[in-house]
């Protein structure tokens, strides 16, 4: 598993909602560019991480208690070691396409959304297995047995929107 960060731009400020960056457009592609496409191709999840207001930051009212989500997460993992069980592999990351076809199933709407997807954001073929894949993580996480148009759009949205390829 592989966790990285990058800054969108030199300055830092590329997709900051307040302050404005003050790199020129060709200056953030060619920093963007250091990284390789097809590095970034294998990368499953991107998410931006805006800044957090200080309201937030003061506020005592806690999040998600951080021990509810370890047992989803691990709730998750049985479900996929289960699943998979017969295969020789752990999770949904270690699918090929045969797999992908045999456990991430969808019904016509999902279906529609990623045809209407994979047109509009010319996905490679692994791309389209990579939503797949995120998606069914993502209703397993929901303890969901089916993968529902919820968890398809909520994985579209981890593409990167301009880094990745």
């Amino acid at each position: 598993m592989l966790v990285s960060a990058m800054n969108p731009c030199p300055c830092g400020f590329h997709t900051h909602p307040r302050t404005e960056c003050t790199c020129s457009p060709a200056i953030v592609a060619r920093y963007q560019k250091r990284i390789s496409g097809p590095l970034l191709d294998r990368v499953d999840v991107f998410v931006e991480v805006p800044p957090v207001e200080y309201e937030k930051l003061v506020d005592e009212e806690p999040a998600e208690d951080s021990s509810l989500l370890r047992k989803r997460v691990e709730l998750a993992k049985d479900v996929q070691s289960d699943r998979f069980k017969e295969l020789g592999f752990l999770c949904n990351s270690e699918m090929g396409p045969a797999e992908v076809w045999k456990f991430c199933q969808l019904d016509d709407t999902a279906k529609a959304l990623l045809q209407a997807a994979t047109q509009r954001l010319n996905l490679s073929a692994r791309a389209f297995h990579r939503i797949l894949k995120v998606s069914r993580t993502i209703a397993d996480l929901a303890g969901a047995g089916e993968i529902a148009v919820a968890h398809l759009a909520e994985a579209l949205q981890y593409r990167s929107r301009g880094l990745a390829r």
